[in-house]
């Protein structure tokens, strides 16, 4: 007696798909399962992706990818679809599955459509429409980007979910929503005088209680680039709550950002310090020291970061870094503006241009192919006319006076003095809103130098 085909069943709609008929889930899952039931097939299991595309990498379809693992105990004959772009539009992850099928003897079959996997022209007929389908779908896709690309030059919303805090759609255009704009506007005033995201969420819930935005919606104040007015390509696109510089200057902030636990003061330098033996940054700890008058004194100090790699590195004490930072500074600042200035008389006096240098590189070429050079004339004007090359690129490349106007102001007059009587958390925001790292020399276990955070252009 034969053995009755253990049957699986696949179902998978995309969330554009949902509401066209014939699409949904239930119809593909009552119609398989009529079909099953019809041919005498046992079934063995339901699989289902929603709101998957059937372009995405396999690794997002848990439905799917529960199936394969089903197919490799061995406990499905074949699977049953509605149709073959139910099943893949993506002829890579199509082959790696095949292999798996194959390999335990398992096909598959479409319910609407003439494919069977079973046989080899039936495999070659659907590489053939795979082929076929997916290069509509890149059509689709191309025009789609070239829609949304036009729709962002001109300032047009491109997403059909709700405009992000602080701003409501009105004839499809971002603008201020007058209603909160006031606390986004709060939020950004908060957080250029402390640079901590967590300070300033702390600082809306305890000043506008109910009424104060989500974690994740302030989150994005500081992450989404639509609050500086930009969007991809478009720097118009709505009429923005900080200037793109800050946003950038956040964002710069933000990637190196480290936590201390506990109620104390912030640490100054947490985030700032760059391990040299792993580059991960430094965090600040509490070093308890008995006296011998039976007090206790308290040392901020610093080590690596790094719990699942423990090393030996240097321990920096907080009060000797603060010191080290205000005696340098201002030389180290003085000493890159004059290269700064030095560089820009460079740059003015080069007459050299590119252009001309590339077009004389493809002439050395083209002598040295045809043999009317030798090789070490060719090498030696190559390798002038690369060097040449590389000092203008890395002239452009220099940072301008306007890139250091914030620093120049934090650094002038009796900045010193007027640092010495700030608390903690502003002392920890200046040094957030000036410098970038803290470099630490790998022989001396001493402080080498640092790099001030510029403004990008």
């Amino acid at each position: 007696m034969d053995r009755i085909p253990r049957c699986a069943i696949y179902i998978r709609v995309s969330t554009e798909e949902q509401h066209l008929n014939g699409l949904s889930l239930p119809a593909q899952k009552k119609a398989l399962t009529e079909y099953a039931e019809k041919n005498n097939y046992s079934i063995a299991g339901y699989y289902a992706d929603e709101g998957i595309s059937a372009r995405k990498p396999m690794k997002h379809r848990r439905g799917l990818l529960q199936l394969l693992e089903d197919v490799k105990r061995d406990k499905i004959d074949m699977i049953l679809v509605t149709k073959l772009d139910r099943w893949f539009r993506n002829i890579k992850d199509y082959n790696i599955t095949e292999e798996i099928l194959q390999a335990h003897n398992c096909h598959w079959k479409t319910i609407y459509e003439n494919y069977d996997s079973s046989t080899a022209n039936g495999q070659m007929v659907i590489n053939i429409m795979l082929s076929v389908n997916q290069a509509e779908c890149d059509r689709t896709s191309e025009r789609i980007r070239a829609v949304l690309d036009y729709k962002r030059s001109i300032g047009e919303v491109t997403s059909g979910m709700c405009a992000c805090y602080g701003y409501k759609v009105v004839n499809n255009r971002l603008v201020k929503d007058e209603s909160v704009s006031h606390i986004v506007e709060d939020a950004y005033q908060y957080y250029f005088t402390c640079y901590s995201i967590r300070s300033t969420l702390h600082y809306l819930k305890t000043k506008y209680g109910d009424k104060a935005p989500s974690n994740n919606q302030t989150d994005r104040f500081f992450k989404n680039e639509t609050y500086a007015g930009k969007d991809k390509d478009n720097l118009n696109y709505c009429e923005p709550y900080i200037t793109l510089e800050q946003f950038q200057k956040i964002r710069q902030i933000t990637v190196r950002k480290t936590y201390s636990m506990g109620n104390h003061d912030p640490y100054l330098f947490s985030s700032l310090i760059k391990c040299p033996w792993c580059g991960n940054n430094y965090t600040g700890y509490r070093k308890k020291h008995k006296l011998k008058n039976g007090g206790e004194s308290v040392y901020i100090k610093y080590r690596c970061g790094n719990k699942f790699n423990r090393h030996s590195c240097a321990h920096l004490t907080e009060h000797i870094i603060e010191e080290y930072m205000l005696t340098h500074v201002c030389a180290r600042l003085d000493e890159e503006l004059a290269q700064i200035e030095f560089n820009r008389q460079q740059r003015a006096n080069n007459t050299e241009n590119p252009e001309i240098l590339r077009d004389e590189m493809e002439r050395l070429n083209i002598l040295f192919q045809k043999g009317r050079i030798t090789e070490r004339y060719y090498d030696e004007q190559y390798e002038l006319l690369e060097k040449k090359l590389s000092e203008i690129d890395k002239a452009s490349k220099y940072l301008s006076q306007e890139s250091y106007s914030d620093l120049i102001r934090a650094f002038s007059g009796n900045w010193q003095d007027l640092y010495l009587q700030l608390d903690k958390p502003h002392k920890q925001a200046f040094w957030k809103s000036t410098i970038k790292d803290i470099q630490i020399d790998k022989e001396t276990h001493q402080i080498c130098g640092f790099n001030f955070l510029a403004n990008l252009e």
